[in-house]
């Protein structure tokens, strides 16, 4: 296994649990400390066969399966804890900001026992700054980020995912933190403190959009399965006889053909005309800009393409997908997931091994395909304490952590890690991005001719939709080597294979055929580089009927339900925003090449990674998952209620369609909230307890709704936070560029750009206690960096660089 030299200590006990179970799943003994009588997640529903028990929770499940648990106080069996932490490579933990530290357990007092510990930390948002002692929930977080003010109907409060989202986001960044962090404990036999903030793992989901307000684009603005800004309402959520698809029914070099070849089939099934299907869809985004072409014609179109989608069944409009090559996808619910023909066919769902009900059901199988060091996700989810014999009987064998190091000669962790980037869109770049901000040397190969999708897709710098002004496609191609190359050519094709004999990766999001087609699948290129690690990314993975199913992550979201668990329950499902899966891929893609690297280091073996943007998403809903294949139950959209927590929800404040989100997780803060809200009565005796408010829960949004759409959502904000109630703002764009904490982090950053004026990036997401990023100095543009491409890395000659101009190669 990838990860088998290495232990991890599991102090989560309900947030950000997915960090250290990725870490298992690729091998890794995870270590589950639990309090006596065992940790509070496992007080969270929903529970096997409905059974209200700590050994049944199948959230638990959901993030403890591959994990060890150990009985232990970390105060009165202090000893017990620090000899473990000794012998231990990583200690995962997402405790309140500064208890570790009262309590003399933090990372400065943990690496004294340990100088090889890295110690990964996800906080609310952040370590320091003004709100890193604000208390939070999902909901709150997704507020504080970007994501919900643009998911939900207009005429209604922005609405989350009814399956907790905001602690994943942040488990999988810290995931790749810690291994970033591994790789450099190789060069100088040190670990580090990692910490991730969830607010700032969050606005990966904004698409970029939250960078509207710094580069003068216009704010985008929530509608139900899709967006708008201005006028301009672009939809995505179309009807079926049986429920819903998705369609990204957009415009652009890149998007128009895939929207012509939909009109087509629309004319062709007899619900449009020949002129509406012979619209110029490549320019059709101009065209609705200047005016030229009717706000309310655009209208009409999208009537004859649900007219069309209506009257088919989900079944018959996937066919007509495939068929087609249309960039549409049926939404999936639960059930229809885990029945999913292809998941079958990749035998995806998995059961862990043994005789308890935890291995009786069903779990979202391995996150990858590694070809030389398949997952094992064998060990079913644990009992309280189960192995806490076991573990202090093996102490005694347990080697204590040493690791040979000297001073590293840079001062980013990945500076020796050489990376081809044959990706584009979101979902393979992002991922990219986040290894170039740690040292590694990305090349970057793209088309002027066959655009990313990227540079067609706001924001926008001023609202030019030239190519070159894309600050979504800066903010994840930024600390890439840019080369434009032609790679039909069997002249760039050679390029091509130099580069493969230089790099360590090849990471490349193509559809399955289309390497072996250029001749650069992995069994040629291993001919070039026998230990060549290569990352092969797509919608589905790289076998199974849907395999050649291409798209981007709306749809990808709709096959795996997240569409059908998104919105209100009297309302068509709202959707996430935008191309979901696209911002949960990332971090999974950038742990599998790591956890790659760390096999090649020990063993100099290389392997073929295969990764499946719907299969990683699925881990983000295996509560959901899990509570169908145990207990027969389809969830469904619930609005922003919550079954444990009360009051739970987003409330007006002053101003036009200003929100604010409080959530209410303990009877504590239920009084807390009482002191503030006038019309909440904390002597009420029914509304003491969770029960208690759960049942009135309609009425106390009602009270509280009536108060908040009075105030001034900042000032609400602070005076609930001072009493420690979670609550935060929704923040779109103007405020989440003005927010103090995301500038605290350093989150923006600013960038000149070759054609004049300035782009704005995100900054990292990964903080590191020794190793530094690494920033760009420009705007990533066209063959930015051929000549270094062609001189530094490939050291051509002057000779062969006119040799591949006359071929026509170099765009």
């Amino acid at each position: 296994m990838l990860l088998s030299p290495y232990r991890v200590l599991d102090l989560t006990s309900k947030k950000g649990m997915l960090c250290a179970q990725i870490l298992g799943d690729l091998g890794a003994d995870v270590i589950q400390i639990e309090p006596p009588g065992g940790a509070p997640g496992r007080q969270t529903g929903p529970f096997y066969r409905n059974r209200e028990d700590p050994e049944n929770s199948l959230n638990w499940w959901s993030y403890a399966r591959g994990k060890r648990s150990m009985e232990l106080d970390l105060d009165t069996q202090r000893d017990v804890f620090l000899e473990l932490v000794k012998r231990t490579d990583f200690l995962i933990e997402s405790e309140p900001v500064g208890s570790l530290q009262k309590r003399g357990i933090d990372y400065a007092a943990l690496s004294k026992h340990n100088p090889a510990l890295i110690h990964v930390s996800m906080t609310p948002y952040g370590e320091t700054g003004p709100k890193s002692s604000w208390a939070a929930t999902d909901l709150t977080l997704l507020a504080s980020a970007g994501p919900l003010v643009v998911t939900g109907d207009e005429d209604l409060p922005p609405v989350r995912v009814s399956v907790p989202q905001a602690w994943n986001h942040a488990a999988a960044e810290a995931a790749t933190g810690a291994l970033i962090a591994l790789h450099e404990r190789h060069q100088s036999g040190l670990g580090q403190h990692v910490c991730v903030s969830a607010q700032q793992a969050l606005t990966l989901a904004t698409q970029s959009n939250l960078l509207s307000a710094a580069v003068g684009e216009s704010t985008v603005e929530r509608m139900a399965g899709g967006a708008k800004a201005g006028e301009l309402r672009l939809r995505l959520t179309y009807p079926a006889l049986d429920g819903h698809v998705s369609i990204t029914h957009l415009f652009g070099a890149t998007l128009g053909p895939p929207t012509q070849r939909l009109m087509e089939y629309v004319y062709d099934e007899g619900f449009c005309d020949q002129e509406t299907r012979d619209k110029d869809w490549i320019e059709y985004g101009l065209l609705l800009m200047t005016g030229a072409e009717p706000i309310a014609e655009f209208e009409r179109v999208k009537n004859c393409v649900a007219a069309c989608t209506a009257s088919k069944t989900k079944a018959e409009l996937l066919q007509a997908a495939m068929q087609r090559r249309l960039l549409l996808a049926p939404m999936f619910t639960i059930e229809d997931v885990v029945n999913s023909d292809q998941f079958h066919a990749r035998r995806y769902f998995t059961k862990p091994e043994g005789d308890s009900p935890s291995a009786r059901i069903q779990y979202p199988g391995p996150f990858a395909r590694f070809s030389a060091t398949p997952l094992q996700l064998n060990r079913r989810p644990p009992g309280i304490g189960e192995h806490t014999r076991e573990i202090l009987s093996e102490m005694k064998a347990m080697p204590q952590v040493q690791v040979k190091g000297g001073e590293s000669p840079d001062p980013t962790p990945l500076a020796d890690v050489k990376i081809l980037d044959l990706m584009w869109a979101l979902a393979g770049p992002c991922a990219t991005r986040t290894l170039a901000d740690f040292g590694a040397t990305v090349v970057r190969i793209e088309s002027s001719t066959r655009l990313d999708a990227c540079r067609t897709i706001r924001p926008f710098i001023d609202e030019d939709q030239s190519p070159e002004k894309s600050a979504l496609f800066h903010n994840v191609n930024a600390g890439k080597r840019m080369f434009t190359l032609d790679i039909s050519k069997p002249e760039g094709r050679e390029v091509i294979l130099d580069l493969v004999r230089w790099c360590d990766v090849v990471a490349e999001s193509f559809s399955p055929k289309a390497m072996k087609a250029l001749g650069l699948d992995y069994e040629t290129l291993c001919g070039v580089n026998e230990n060549l690690i290569m990352l092969s990314t797509c919608l589905m993975g790289q076998t199974g009927p849907l395999a050649m199913f291409a798209g981007y992550g709306n749809l990808a979201a709709a096959i795996t339900g997240f569409y059908g668990i998104t919105g209100w329950p009297d309302r068509e499902p709202a959707g996430p925003y935008g191309a979901y899966t696209d911002y949960i891929a990332p971090r999974f893609n950038a742990t599998a090449v790591l956890a790659a690297l760390e096999h090649r280091h020990r063993t100099g073996q290389g392997q073929h990674i295969d990764l499946s943007q719907a299969e990683v998403a699925m881990h983000f809903l295996t509560p959901a998952i899990l509570d169908y294949t145990a207990n027969g139950h389809i969830q469904s959209r619930s609005g922003n209620s919550d079954p444990y927590c009360a009051p739970h929800g987003v409330y007006p404040v002053s101003g036009d369609d200003r929100h604010i989100a409080i959530a209410c997780e303990s009877d504590a803060q239920w009084l807390a909230l009482c002191s503030i809200i006038p019309g909440l009565d904390k002597s009420d005796l029914t509304l003491l307890t969770a029960r208690g408010r759960l049942a009135r829960q309609k009425e106390l949004d009602q009270l509280i709704s009536r108060f908040t759409q009075n105030q001034q959502g900042s000032d609400l904000e602070d005076r609930l936070q001072a009493v420690g109630v979670p609550a935060s703002i929704v923040q779109n764009s103007p405020e989440l560029v003005a927010d103090p904490q995301l500038n605290h982090l350093g989150h923006f950053v600013t960038l000149p750009h070759h054609e004049g004026g300035n782009t704005v990036i995100e900054g990292p997401r990964i903080h590191l206690s020794r190793s530094r990023s690494r920033m760009d100095t420009s705007a990533p543009t066209f063959s930015r960096d051929m000549m270094y491409v062609l001189n530094d890395v490939l050291q051509y000659d002057d000779e062969k660089i006119g040799e591949l101009l006359v071929a026509g190669v170099l765009e």
